[in-house]
Order: structure tokens, then sequence, then C-alpha cells
């Protein structure tokens, strides 16, 4: 049979996760290749780039999709199970699952970006494929593709401890440009009595001046503004003027508003923000694959 489609393999894919038990991807991967009936020569076909078979990267995006809706969870790296909301799925026994199911769940939602549109209700940000041009096509695919990414690597963040998530953020300031080397740059602070900065960067290679940093990686508890007053009133102890403060959470319209307001140059940065900044300057994800999109030299076609 032909290669399912990555909505054709969300039911099987929440069915395969029945048992409760966790479950790695290569391991459904193999389930549902079994459940589709598929040839090796199908299994073994590849995306158009050639960087992954395109049954494993459905499979991926499926599962992907299941635990935006809260049906799978993640209880630890590299695995899944079925959640309460997909055990009440199975015992509806619905003949398919698709984007439509999916949508009415608000995490869901939020996940493929609702916006209100000129006639105030909700709209998806999404290309209507049969109006769009190639390129906005590919435009639309790789926003998808990126707020995935970002997506997963905040939770990959969110898995590591502590210490680890100080040394990154002194890592990617490093990569922003800020001082030079990790070596001579910056260094994570985890001394007796640091006044609560975790961090502490060069703003250049010379090191005329020094970034104090923040880092508090929490699973979805805002940071307000009392976290923030903590830290500039850590930066008046080491007289320094300028702060970066970074979370895996987010911030309260009262601690941006604070920020503001203070004399002090001190800079939030989200999760989003930061997830971003990640994949913008390549740390912790690496390239899977690249399309070189071309268009004609008119120049060249000029008769002189």
């Amino acid at each position: 049979m032909p290669i399912p489609d990555f909505q054709s393999i969300l039911l099987p894919l929440l069915q395969s996760c029945a048992d409760g038990q966790e479950h790695g991807l290569r391991e459904t991967i193999e389930t549902l290749a079994t459940t589709f009936q598929l040839t090796e020569e199908e299994r073994q076909e590849l995306l158009p780039s050639g960087s992954q078979a395109i049954f494993d990267n459905r499979v991926g995006w499926s599962k992907t999709h299941l635990m935006k809706a809260g049906l799978l969870e993640s209880p630890r790296r590299a695995y899944f199970k079925l959640t309460e909301a997909g055990r009440e799925v199975l015992k509806t026994n619905p003949k398919e699952l698709n984007v439509a199911y999916l949508k009415r769940y608000p995490a869901y939602l939020e996940f493929i970006g609702p916006n209100v549109g000129k006639s105030g209700k909700q709209e998806e940000k999404e290309v209507v494929l049969e109006s769009a041009t190639p390129e906005e096509v590919l435009e639309s695919a790789y926003g998808k593709i990126r707020k995935a990414l970002a997506s997963d690597l905040l939770e990959k963040i969110k898995q590591c401890p502590p210490a680890f998530f100080e040394r990154l953020v002194v890592e990617l300031l490093v990569k922003m440009g800020y001082g030079g080397s990790i070596k001579d740059a910056g260094r994570a602070t985890k001394l007796t009595g640091d006044g609560g900065i975790d961090g502490i960067i060069k703003e250049d290679m010379l090191g005329l001046d020094f970034i104090y940093l923040q880092a508090k990686r929490w699973d979805s508890q805002p940071i307000g503004r009392p976290d923030v007053q903590s830290f500039v009133g850590a930066l008046d102890g080491q007289r320094a003027n300028k702060g970066v403060f970074i979370t895996t959470s987010s911030f309260t319209a009262g601690a941006l508003e604070y920020v503001k307001s203070i004399s002090k140059r001190v800079i939030l940065i989200d999760g989003y923000q930061l997830a971003n900044y990640m994949i913008d300057y390549g740390l912790g994800v690496s390239t899977s694959a690249t399309y070189d999109l071309k268009r004609i030299d008119n120049d060249y076609f000029e008769v002189g």
C-alpha cells in the first residue's frame, strides 16, 4: 500500500500506546510499518532531500501533533506514553483522527497558531494551498517546522539540570558575539555569595564592560516582577548597569513594565525567544537539510 500521510498515522499511533506503557519512536515506527504492511522499499523511500525516510518523518510529525493536543506526553527523554485525554479518545472508538479532530483541544489550537482575522473570528495562520504560490507554501512549511523545533528544543532544555542551563546561557551569548570565546568571555558563577548572579560575560572582547546573567529553568510558572527586582538588586551589589534575565518560562506584564521604568539596562528573554536564538545561532541544533532555491538571472540573457 502507499505510504500513509501523517493524519492517517494519528489513530494507529495513539492505539499503539493503548497499553499505557512508555514507547520509543524507533520501536513505534517499526510497529506502525507492520500495521500499514509497508514493503521494505516503501520503508526506505526518502524525502527529496535524502535526509530521512518519508515514513519515519511522517510518524515523527504524527507524534508531535498528538503531543501538542495533549493526547500523548513525554515522561522522559526520547519516550512518550498515552495521557488521560488520549485514553478518553480511545474509549470513544473513533474511526479516524485528523487535524480537524485535534482542533477541539485548546493546546493544539495554540500550537498551530490561531489568529484573529478581519471577521473578528479566530482563523488559522495557514497558507491555503489551492491559492498559494510554491514560494508561499515553502515559507509556510518552513515556519511550521521551525515552530515545532523551537517547542521541542525548549522541552529538551527543561529536562536538563539547572547548571547545564546556566552554561547554555553563557554559551549562547558568546555565539551572539559577546566577548569572543567561552574561555575568555563568559563563566558561570556558582560561588557562595554570588548575590543571585548566575553568569558573567564580557560585553566585548577587551572586557571593557560586563553583562551579568540570571538564568531560571522553570517549566510553566511565569517570572514575576519580584524576581526581576531581586536580580536588579543583585546588579546593584555588583555595581553593574547591564543584565540579561533568561528563562525557559515567560514574564508577567508587571515584570516587562518594570524593566522599562528603571535606569539600568535589563533585557528579559523568555523561553520562546531563547529557543529561536538557539536556532538562529546554531546552538544545540544541526542542519538536517538545505534547499537551494534559484531564479532566472535576467542579466545573463541580456543581448548586448
